[in-house]
């Protein structure tokens, strides 16, 4: 038994995501999404955006970066006192 494609318009697909129409086009015109254009309409299949939100999860770990310590200190910025963080 096959199963049934569930289409999306680029509006539901977009509103699905919590993006903006912009954004949508550019992760289709990127490849990370696929879509499809029957004539002048473009649609997606929600299995695809499904899987496009998984694919973007972010693994644990990963975020560091934006986060770093300041140097020579072992306590993040928001717990030292104003006179730690260089102030007066």
């Amino acid at each position: 038994m096959t199963e049934q494609i569930r289409w999306m318009s680029t509006k539901e697909a977009a509103e699905h995501l919590g993006v903006t129409l912009r954004s949508l086009y550019r992760f289709i015109d990127e490849g990370a999404l696929a879509a499809y254009k029957f004539g002048r309409v473009i649609r997606l299949k929600q299995h695809d955006v499904d899987a496009f939100i998984e694919a973007c999860r972010i693994q644990p770990g990963s975020l560091e970066h934006l986060y770093p310590e300041l140097k020579g200190s072992s306590a993040p910025a928001a717990t030292r006192s104003p006179t730690e963080a260089g102030g007066q």
